[in-house]
């Protein structure tokens, strides 16, 4: 039997061994033909005039949603591990946008400007049903939800996190200054930014229906059984282990200990306080980029050892030259491990099939 959009419920049986690490022969593989940069993939993001402002007004949810259909497509073709689903454009950084910050396009992206705020105007910053940008991503869930009609699983957008969070609102640079010089204030700005982060995760998923009784997350198509945040700390490239100890580890500790499935997007930038994040104990689940331009992967082996280690389910997301998956494959248990390929087509994808065992 062919599912629509390949979201055959029975793949549901493989998400729940990797979340509990059970014996498998092979790792949970997913392909995709999804670029990097989500804002050309949609004729209506495509659309937006480069290097000028976006405003919510510019996001019509409705206008996404062939497209958003034709990408899921994929899924009918690939013959993988993995469920699709869908979420709020993932080229807009919408929690940024609900604290205020202006947003720009750029070639492939969206960016939300540093705000640069004091103190004194940092205190009216925080969650505000009222913000347009929250409510254009009420909507545009809301519209997701109306489409799919249980077809397939919608999720939360992608959002930033606490520290990312208040970088937008006092700068990279003026928030390293403010943890070393002045760190009460910044504590509690984290603090209210941790708050911000569950408030407005938890508001998108007061609108979503759970998939096949599971939560869901659109951008790396995982589905969990539990309550799930995506969560992300873009930022802490600027820390030292030491400041993350001190004062994001507690904030970070919070926000996870608020869902029964929470995971952290990283990067290798962010390897730095790799063994810090393991020792919070509620991050059930870590996914690591392998960026473009990012470094080998045989330099990254060791830190996907240790959240293997450390017993946490591990997503690997990026694109792989048949030696370098062979490599994962050899260096890795495939036990919690889901390896999530971007292919720019089908020729590409042919050779590293039977490598991961599919």
């Amino acid at each position: 039997m062919k599912y629509e959009f390949g979201n055959d419920p029975a793949k549901i049986d493989g998400y729940r061994k990797w979340w509990n690490l059970s014996p498998v022969k092979r790792p949970l593989v997913g392909f995709s033909y999804k670029s990097w940069f989500p804002l050309d993939e949609f004729r209506a993001s495509a659309a937006w005039e480069k290097d000028k402002p976006l405003t919510p007004d510019m996001v019509v949810p409705e206008d996404f949603l062939d497209d958003q259909e034709r990408l899921l497509r994929e899924g009918e073709t690939m013959d993988d591990d993995i469920l699709r689903g869908a979420s709020p454009s993932q080229a807009v950084f919408w929690g940024d946008g609900a604290l205020g910050c202006e947003m720009r396009v750029l070639p492939g992206n969206v960016v939300a400007r540093e705000r640069n705020l004091s103190w004194d105007e940092v205190e009216g910053v925080g969650f505000d049903r009222e913000s347009p940008w929250f409510k254009k991503y009420i909507r545009f869930i809301d519209v997701l939800v109306e489409r799919s009609a249980g077809r397939y699983p919608i999720s939360h957008g992608t959002l930033n996190g606490p520290l990312d969070y208040v970088v937008s609102m006092r700068g990279h640079e003026q928030t390293v200054v403010d943890l070393m010089l002045d760190p009460e204030p910044t504590q509690r700005f984290l603090e209210r930014m941790g708050t911000f982060f569950i408030d407005i995760t938890r508001a998108a998923w007061e609108r979503i229906p759970t998939f096949h009784g599971g939560y869901y997350d659109a951008q790396y198509n995982i589905w969990a059984p539990d309550t799930i945040i995506r969560m992300q700390e873009d930022a802490v490239a600027v820390l030292s282990p030491e400041l993350y100890r001190k004062y994001l580890a507690p904030v970070d500790a919070r926000v996870s200990a608020s869902f029964n499935c929470s995971f952290i997007h990283l990067h290798a930038t962010s390897m730095i306080v790799l063994d810090q994040m393991l020792d919070i104990p509620t991050i059930r689940c870590y996914e690591i980029n392998n960026d473009v331009g990012g470094p080998p992967v045989d330099t990254m082996v060791p830190y996907f050892r240790m959240v293997q280690k450390a017993r946490k389910p591990l997503v690997i997301r990026g694109s792989f030259s048949p030696d370098e998956l062979r490599l994962l494959m050899d260096s890795l248990s495939p036990a919690g491990l889901y390896l999530y390929i971007m292919v720019a087509d089908e020729k590409e994808m042919e050779p590293l099939r039977p490598i991961t065992g599919l």
